[in-house]
């Protein structure tokens, strides 16, 4: 969430000799209002991947009808369109006229992750496909829980860890903090979306927004619904929909711990100088869990190759053989504002014309904690020239 903001002061420097941003990369981050990241999308973000939400029928028709009732159905099916139909207004749906959330809605995203929780305990918040048994992390986060299993060591609190990176011995390090980082216990600064993200797009012409289509901390059709309310380049929003194939190259995987998919592994779409980019199989750490994703998006950042729906090779692993026939749109879930199933068309860049049903809804949760979840995770680069 913070990027944005630094490389928007960087480049406001006006110093090129010590701030000469080029690029920035980030991943599932937080750059709108909370209600439409977290309780807007939340329901349809169930249905679409309803079978890892096997809840019962009431409390499914619960959450539909709270949906409807607070005016979030009605309110993707307005505004998550392309082009966009208008600018949002500052009081969304399900919220008192001063921009307070009211009450019947402000838990709904929060009341599903619960019950997610009771029928799947080892439910993971970032990765919503997890199963039992409990996994974890070398860095003991993130999951649903802070948790680290009896004889294991979180890595940066290894004493020959901290002594080699030079870190205080008596100071415990954890990977998220759970007290407040915010002068005076308050953010008070505008949604990045405001001025600091499109300043950045506007100067470098190079600004990346990858998600994971399969988290739940920070939801894609959630960033989606932002971008679509964002003016960049004189114009607002997204005009077309994303629907271009993010194709990762066939490579070499020289060990089973360093295995990493490819082919189409998601969905990508470029407007003045704005890429977003869909990754279907991913969690919200799109490097931990889709790595040669994360890797292409690298090499699109450096400007190694022209589009992410290249077929080209890894610039680094040039003689890899790659797909030399059409190879469709892309497969990850991406911005359709209506919540039941429609039988859409599109039209990919060789002229094929494919028909798909959809039940793509739209995803994002708010900005306060969950069980242990202090503090919300953006990944990011900031280049330099």
């Amino acid at each position: 969430m913070y990027c944005p903001y630094i490389a928007s002061a960087m480049i406001d420097a006006e110093d090129r000799i010590h701030y000469n941003v080029s690029g920035l990369l980030i991943y599932d981050p937080v750059i709108g209002q909370n209600d439409i990241q977290g309780n807007v999308p939340a329901v349809a973000f169930v249905d679409y991947w309803s079978g890892l939400f096997p809840f019962n029928d009431s409390f499914v028709s619960d959450i539909h009808s709270r949906a409807s009732s607070c005016g979030y159905t009605d309110y993707l099916n307005k505004y998550l369109v392309y082009p966009p139909v208008g600018q949002q207004p500052d009081v969304i749906a399900g919220q008192y006229d001063n921009g307070t959330t009211k009450p019947e809605c402000a838990d709904l995203y929060y009341d599903i992750a619960y019950a997610a929780l009771d029928v799947n305990p080892c439910w993971n918040i970032y990765q919503v496909g997890a199963t039992c048994p409990l996994p974890w992390d070398i860095l003991g986060f993130p999951g649903t829980y802070m948790y680290t299993p009896a004889g294991a060591n979180v890595y940066f609190q290894r004493e020959d860890v901290k002594k080699a990176i030079h870190a205080p011995l008596n100071v415990t390090w954890s990977e998220c903090t759970d007290s407040d980082v915010f002068v005076g216990g308050t953010d008070s600064s505008l949604a990045s979306s405001i001025y600091a993200l499109p300043n950045v797009i506007e100067a470098t012409n190079n600004v990346i927004i990858g998600h994971g289509a399969m988290d739940y901390v920070l939801v894609a059709n959630g960033t989606l619904l932002t971008i679509q309310n964002m003016t960049w380049g004189g114009q607002l929003g997204f005009h077309s929909r994303p629907t271009e194939p993010l194709y990762i190259p066939i490579h070499d995987d020289p060990s089973l711990s360093m295995m990493a998919g490819s082919g189409v592994m998601g969905t990508v779409h470029t407007e003045r100088g704005l890429t977003y980019v869909g990754v279907a199989l991913s969690g919200h750490m799109i490097p931990q869990y889709a790595p040669s994703a994360a890797y292409r998006h690298l090499e699109f950042l450096l400007g190694r190759i022209s589009s992410l729906s290249s077929t080209e090779s890894f610039t680094t692993d040039a003689n890899a053989s790659q797909h030399t026939g059409p190879i469709g749109n892309g497969n990850a879930p991406q911005g359709f504002a209506n919540v039941d199933s429609i039988i859409a068309t599109s039209t990919d860049s060789t002229g094929n014309t494919t028909s798909f049903a959809s039940n793509f809804g739209h995803l994002l949760p708010g900005l306060t904690s969950l069980v242990a979840l202090p503090v919300y995770i953006t990944l990011v680069m900031v280049l330099f020239g």
